[in-house]
């Protein structure tokens, strides 16, 4: 089978995410597939972009042929990014087609966050006669409306409607990491004939790994907080608006005194702000380590004697979540604390922690204290059961298939 996979923010372990593209993909060549992805040369999601001479470039990855397509630099989510979309998808018009013709897909998948890729996939597709697959990973246009706030009737809005609802009614199948994204992709046309649900998962195998090297520093600092009976809870990730951080380190302002400590790795826009939340509380127990590579990561979450992943209230989760942050606290096997409202709790579901009201510290700390007292055996038994329940349900190795099995 030749697959041909739309991504623009498509990365690859070599340079950040996007990761899950490669994963799937990386599969897909071992059962014998020949995958080609296209992506753009820039992307804010990863750690190192791709320095592009022309206004395309090949390379080969793991086995995977990647077409890097020359798009512009941009900061945030304004009209740099919004012009950054466009121009991949004329890019897809023009490059990609030539360099479709010498693949000739049996497969092409339009999995962009944004629909628009949907139109030259559909060309690609129909041009060789190969199954067109559009992928969800967030609800567009919905998530900026309903996130952002932007207007049903704003230009960009009305264009991403446009190109949702193409996608609901052309393409041949529809796969979303979302469990009840049909809830809404019905509205727009979809029959539920079409629908698959592919979660986001875990290479799994990279957690027989525990590499130190790279986050020495910071394992010395977490062993030593432990040689003094501190109970360790633990963030490890993106530092934004809607990881929910604020309330994880007011929560911490609740249980001042008490041989708890906050430990959050990561960096991000918000980290300068968290940090003087800290301060004004007087959060002694609240401790900022700068991030570190993700094959060190295993190593680290080990040390923790429980990990913390918290959510915004907002009504877009009523279509679920597919975290890979939360992926990464199971395979830890630590019990996970989860202030979470939505479609789906995978912490509820596995038995691996406690799930919390979002927004409410009081509630995170409650949870803190309660895991506290858990005794320590019982902790490692919640932990096991998140991460069996990652390996049965959320190795990319079984998404793989589970996809090409909704494709074929």
């Amino acid at each position: 089978m030749k697959i041909l996979l739309i991504n623009h923010y498509a990365g690859s372990v070599h340079y950040g995410m996007e990761y899950r593209p490669y994963y799937l993909a990386r599969e897909w060549v071992e059962q014998g597939a020949k995958v080609h992805i296209f992506a753009g040369s820039y992307s804010h999601l990863r750690r190192t972009n791709i320095e592009m001479d022309g206004g395309f470039k090949n390379e080969k990855i793991d086995g995977i042929n990647y077409t890097w397509l020359k798009t512009p630099r941009y900061q945030g989510n304004g009209l740099g990014r919004a012009f950054s979309m466009f121009c991949f998808v004329q890019k897809l018009y023009g490059h990609g087609r030539s360099i479709a013709s010498e693949i000739d897909p049996d497969v092409v998948i339009a999995s962009s966050t944004y629909p628009l890729d949907i139109f030259p996939a559909r060309h690609i597709a129909r041009s060789h006669g190969a199954r067109l697959v559009f992928e969800v990973h967030d609800l567009w246009p919905l998530s900026p409306m309903e996130l952002g706030n932007m207007s049903r009737r704003h230009p960009f809005i009305m264009a991403m409607q446009f190109a949702e609802d193409y996608a609901c009614r052309h393409a041949d199948r529809i796969v979303s990491i979302l469990p009840q994204a049909d809830l809404h992709l019905r509205t727009r046309g979809m029959r539920q004939n079409k629908f698959y649900y592919v979660p986001n998962g875990i290479k799994t195998d990279l957690w027989n790994e525990n590499e130190i090297s790279g986050a020495g520093e910071h394992h010395r600092f977490l062993d030593n907080l432990k040689k003094n009976n501190i109970f360790l809870v633990g963030y490890a990730g993106g530092h934004g608006v809607s990881n929910a951080l604020s309330d994880f380190v007011k929560a911490a302002g609740l249980l001042k005194q008490k041989n708890i400590a906050f430990v959050l790795i990561g960096a991000g826009p918000e980290k300068k702000e968290l940090i003087r939340l800290a301060q004004r509380q007087r959060s002694d127990n609240v401790f900022f380590l700068e991030p570190v590579e993700k094959k060190t990561i295993a190593g680290l979450l080990s040390r923790f004697d429980a990990l913390y992943i918290g959510w915004q209230r907002q009504p877009l989760y009523r279509f679920g979540i597919s975290p890979n942050k939360l992926f990464d606290y199971m395979m830890a096997a630590k019990p996970v604390i989860h202030a979470i409202e939505a479609a789906n709790d995978h912490v509820a579901e596995s038995g691996c922690g406690i799930s919390c009201e979002p927004e409410n510290p009081r509630a995170i700390a409650d949870a803190v204290l309660k895991l506290r007292a858990v005794p320590e055996e019982e902790r490692k038994t919640m932990g096991l059961r998140g991460r069996e329940y990652v390996l049965r349900n959320h190795d990319y190795r079984i998404l793989a298939q589970k996809f090409l099995d909704a494709v074929q």
